[in-house]
């Protein structure tokens, strides 16, 4: 019979390409990833993996068997928290992973009201960017994703996100990008401006999916930006701008929970915006705590 944790120890090793690797990754030590491996090749009577030196790869009955464990995992716990609701223990668990902006925004105020809601549903919170976070989501290592897309990349690259396809997506918020520049810059005091006016400015840029976005919406305005300076931390963009450093164009929500000192926003025309929506596995969303925290992070959106 195969077991989950074997499951689990299977997807990780084949995630991180080796059982050191894998065995940091769950907490436990080389030698028991090793003997968990053995028993599931003993259960499921091929070989698995093939070593050769320090290499490992995947035989193709290994490969069959991670492509299924993602679904078997997922519904494994999802059977599990709905078995205990409808046993009436008003428990449960719900994992979120959030992008930085989301995390300092969105997320307190719907953690706050979860809370205030359902005070014996456990709910974590984590950090990463899309598209790891999808990642996590699939891998079990999360119930819930809040994550975000650009309509433009979607437009112009269906099979971009095509990856979610097979998910549950709740819309949350529509997220305008503006234009931050250097409280002493020409056009700090204009109120709006074309991408076009900044053609020739020094560009700040965030993290990685949002610089490609950017390079994509300035060469449609006719530049390719120069980017000087490029950091996943929204705040340190932000101190860059104000250094008078650069420009730089940002969702307005990463500039809720910062104060720009130094620095004035722009309304950017034409409008461009990302959609911030909440992600989940369709067997997820039918476990009432994921569905109530579904509803609270589009709740706090609306606030």
């Amino acid at each position: 019979m195969i077991e989950a944790r074997h499951l689990r120890v299977l997807r990780e090793v084949a995630r991180t390409g080796s059982f050191s690797a894998a065995a940091r990754e769950l907490g436990c030590t080389q030698p028991a990833v090793s003997q968990q491996m053995k028993a599931l090749e003993q259960s499921a009577g091929t070989p698995l993996l093939v070593r050769t030196g320090r290499e490992m790869r995947l035989t193709q009955a290994g490969e069959a068997l991670v492509r299924h464990a993602v679904g078997i995992l997922a519904g494994l716990t999802a059977a599990e928290e709905e078995v205990a609701a409808i046993a009436g223990l008003r428990a449960g668990r719900v994992r979120l992973v959030s992008f930085p902006s989301g995390s300092s925004t969105l997320v307190p105020t719907a953690l706050a009201a979860m809370r205030a809601a359902h005070p014996r549903t456990r709910v974590s919170l984590d950090e990463a960017e899309p598209p790891r976070s999808i990642e996590m989501l699939r891998n079990g290592d999360c119930e819930i994703a809040l994550a975000f897309r650009y309509p433009e990349v979607r437009a112009a690259a269906p099979e971009a996100c095509a990856d979610w396809d097979d998910l549950v997506v709740r819309p949350v918020l529509t997220d305008r990008l503006v234009g931050l520049v250097p409280e002493g810059h020409r056009l700090a005091a204009a109120g709006s401006a074309a991408f076009g006016d900044l053609a020739d400015e020094p560009w700040i840029a965030g993290c990685p999916r949002c610089r490609t976005h950017l390079v994509e919406v300035c060469e449609s305005a006719g530049f390719t930006p120069r980017i000087d300076f490029a950091t996943d931390d929204y705040p340190a963009v932000i101190g860059l701008v104000g250094a008078g450093l650069g420009v730089a164009a940002l969702p307005e929500l990463t500039l809720a929970s910062v104060r720009p000192k130094g620095a004035r926003t722009v309304r950017l025309e034409p409008a461009v915006h990302r959609e911030i929506v909440a992600l989940t596995l369709p067997d997820l969303a039918r476990v009432p705590a994921v569905g109530a925290m579904l509803d609270q992070l589009e709740s706090a959106a609306a606030r």
